[in-house]
């Protein structure tokens, strides 16, 4: 009998890696349904209640109408722009950076609040990343952290070939700008041209660890990435139940419990919805996988801002903490009750307030600059992406 318990005991030792890995995934499965599920509840009851929306009115893409700008890439990805003042020597540029699943329309309440408010000298530009909003379809193989950081250093070069530019980047785009520190740490070093950062609701890795991200360790999602890489038929043939089963995931986490806007809910899913299914699943990977930890040092010798709401379980206010632990001095860490991750477009009087607080002091720190006459060049350093077995590889071993 105890030979027999013996290797009873071994087997369960030999299993309890799956049968965590399984708890997990049915844990992640099940987060990913109570969100969706607590997110249409929540918008049922309010609407109930008859509160008023304050955002009813607003066209949140009216950025579309505005003069077309667009930057063609090195692989010849057609990036759609848009660029605010754009005047030959503006006294700064801020070029903002859209999240996963987005387009350049979620940051319509700073274009339309921040441009007056800092006037015709500085430039205020905006782009869809690759496979997202107006912008071209990703090719797979450049559906990479180190690929968007490049894509918006070409950005920079295109659109704001002179003058001091501050970089201000929302979820996924936080994670781009961290990459065009790592790949490109000329542009932030004394006398370099982006003099300043914002990071939205974002992290530099981790995100898979904690939050919504969980949901992203599952075979439920890892099935949608293989489909997609191995079987496109397939994933068209699904298309529909793929995106029933991932768009109100991805909606239900962006607002806090308390937020009720119908307008601002209805334009944040039209952006989800017209998302490439493909861009969708593919980025998943690169959120799962990404580290940037290697840019924070590049980061923190230009003033910064790290902004979250405490309700964000997309990117946990905990990634805004460890940020914040890693700029340094230079950096402000301002976490915003009851806000979602989508915050700046939940409080954008707030988000705001906040990157106005930046370029003032950028605007201080650049009036005390001693003058650089040669600026050092340096070429982007090429790493290769991480590769990461995922766990159906792991248990091929």
């Amino acid at each position: 009998m105890a030979r027999g318990r013996g290797v009873r005991a071994d087997i369960a030792l030999d299993d309890e890696e799956p049968m965590i890995r399984r708890r997990k995934a049915s844990a992640g499965v099940s987060m990913l349904g109570s969100l969706a599920a607590t997110g249409v509840t929540r918008q049922v009851t309010q609407a109930r209640a008859g509160l008023d929306d304050p955002f009813a009115d607003i066209r949140f893409d009216s950025m579309y109408r505005e003069p077309d700008r667009c930057v063609i890439t090195d692989d010849g990805v057609r990036l759609a722009a848009r660029v605010v003042n754009d005047v030959d020597d503006p006294d700064l540029t801020v070029v903002f950076v859209h999240g996963f699943s987005l387009r350049m329309s979620s940051w319509y309440f700073q274009r339309t609040a921040l441009a007056p408010t800092w006037g015709e000298r500085t430039r205020l530009v905006f782009y869809d990343h690759r496979g997202h909003g107006r912008s071209d379809a990703a090719p797979p193989q450049t559906m990479t952290m180190s690929q968007l950081g490049d894509d918006l250093a070409l950005v920079l070069r295109a659109l704001a070939p002179t003058g001091p530019v501050v970089v201000v980047g929302h979820s996924m785009g936080g994670m781009a700008t961290m990459a065009l520190a790592r790949r490109h740490p000329a542009l932030f070093a004394p006398g370099g041209r982006v003099v300043g950062v914002g990071l939205v609701a974002t992290a530099a890795r981790g995100i898979t660890e904690a939050g919504v991200g969980e949901g992203l360790q599952n075979p439920v999602i890892n099935a949608f990435r293989l489909a997609v890489r191995r079987a496109p038929w397939f994933i068209q043939a699904g298309r529909t139940r793929a995106r029933r089963a991932l768009e109100p995931v991805l909606l239900a986490a962006s607002f806090g419990p308390d937020f009720y806007s119908p307008a601002t809910a209805r334009a944040v899913e039209r952006m989800i919805r017209q998302t490439p299914l493909e861009t969708i699943v593919g980025f998943l990977h690169v959120l799962e996988v990404h580290d940037e930890s290697a840019a924070l040092p590049v980061l923190a010798t230009v003033p910064s801002v790290v902004v979250c709401g405490d309700e964000d379980c997309m990117t946990p206010f905990q990634n805004s903490y460890s940020l914040y632990g890693s700029l340094g001095e230079k950096c402000r860490l301002t976490i915003i009750q009851g806000a979602g991750h989508m915050v700046a477009m939940e409080r954008p009087t707030e988000v705001d307030e906040i990157l106005d607080g930046l370029i003032t002091r950028v605007r201080e720190e650049l009036a005390s600059r001693e003058p650089v006459e040669h600026p050092v060049i340096v070429e982007p350093v090429v790493e290769p992406e991480p590769v990461r077995r995922r766990w159906w590889q792991r248990r091929q071993r």
